[in-house]
């Protein structure tokens, strides 16, 4: 990862702010597995909610560059808040590129977002049918009722969801079958979040269950028909804010170690452990994945903002990012640990709460095995 530019380093420098704050409040927002409104309140009033609105709607139009940027220092600081932050900034930069919804709603959509700062996220995944990432059709309908929709249903892995302003909710359409994507507010009558977020990483995200009883849009609710999620076929750059975020969460881990080691001293010691070989060797270990693993990451965005014509044949290329990352990424926390030793597995220390967030990457699109099958076919087609 190289800063290039006065724009990268000043946007980092922002960054590193708001994370410094993020960092103080993460373990008090695990603990209690509740959502980081101060932390929100601090990304709107330092326009991080804008970044990805293009210019001509009042936002900073970022590159998919300076996006992972950000995510990586944001995470860097608090995981959960990172991966939040970066489905709201990725979903409107999937919107700006693919400009697959209706320009006068979009405009809106962006002019809410840096006057009001208001939030949006996909709701995709269901109980029932599992992720969108392997093809399965929602569960979740919609039929028409006059110039409206009513839509029912169940959607799961609402990340944002107590704070979310618009849910983009994919729904089968009962007359024709086809998948469309509504645009609901969360003012709707019928809609309501079901408090079922309880796992052991990513807590603070507050991925909650989003409920639809017979709720009632307009005509112009229905944005898009989808397409699949994901598809070498069909590449999203900004999904490679996933990888970013879990990088973020190593990199902390692994200063985390570092300054561990350089302060503790056992009594069989007449040195901190820093200077034993074994805790350098490992320290070097981490260092080389991150640095692989960086580099790999940052090449491949470089390319996908210099290079749009490239666009169409490089989703092997972002499915294997996030591949190497996260897997590096869970590498280095555990280097991290195995450093720190006992002490690592301490509730007052950070490392245990960076090991649990981290094994979430594993199960954000696109999943290992769906990559290790694009290559495996990809090899056999050539």
């Amino acid at each position: 990862m190289v800063i290039v530019n006065k724009s990268h380093r000043e946007l980092r420098e922002k960054a590193e702010k708001l994370a410094e704050k993020f960092a103080e409040r993460a373990a008090k927002n695990d603990q209690e597995s509740s959502f980081p409104f101060e932390n929100f309140s601090d990304l709107k009033t330092e326009g991080f909610l804008k970044l990805t609105v293009p210019k001509k709607y009042g936002g900073n139009e970022i590159s998919l560059y300076e996006f992972l940027l950000v995510q990586e220092k944001i995470a860097e600081g608090d995981g959960a808040t990172g991966l939040s932050l970066g489905w709201h900034n990725g979903i409107v930069m999937d919107l700006s590129e693919s400009k697959k919804w209706d320009e006068r709603t979009f405009e809106r959509i962006c002019e809410e977002i840096v006057a009001e700062g208001k939030l949006i996220n996909s709701c995709a995944s269901e109980p029932a049918a599992g992720s969108p990432a392997r093809g399965g059709k929602p569960k979740t309908t919609a039929r028409k009722e006059g110039s409206s929709w009513i839509i029912n249903g169940h959607k799961s892995f609402t990340s944002l969801a107590p704070i979310l302003d618009y849910f983009i909710v994919t729904a089968t359409i009962e007359e024709t079958g086809e998948v469309g994507e509504y645009l609901v507010p969360k003012g709707a009558e019928g809609l309501s979040i079901k408090e079922t977020w309880d796992t052991i990483g990513m807590r603070a995200t507050r991925s909650d269950d989003l409920l639809l009883h017979n709720v009632k849009v307009e005509k112009d609710a229905l944005v898009s028909i989808r397409q699949a999620t994901f598809s070498p076929s069909t590449p999203k750059g900004w999904l490679l804010h996933i990888p970013a975020c879990y990088l973020g969460i190593a990199i902390a881990a692994r200063n985390f170690a570092v300054k561990y080691a350089k302060e503790y001293q056992p009594a069989s010691l007449s040195h901190p452990i820093s200077e034993l070989s074994e805790v350098r060797r490992k320290t070097a270990e981490m260092d080389l994945e991150l640095t692989s693993a960086r580099h790999f990451m940052y090449s491949v965005a470089k390319k996908w903002d210099e290079q749009p014509h490239l666009h169409e044949q490089m989703g092997h290329e972002l499915a294997a990012v996030k591949y190497v990352a996260t897997n590096s990424a869970i590498k280095v926390v555990d280097l991290a640990m195995r450093i720190a030793g006992g002490q690592s597995l301490r509730k007052e220390y950070p490392l245990e709460r960076y090991y649990r967030d981290v094994r979430c990457g594993l199960h954000n699109p696109p999943a290992d095995d769906i990559t290790l099958k694009i290559f495996g076919d990809r090899a056999f087609q050539e």
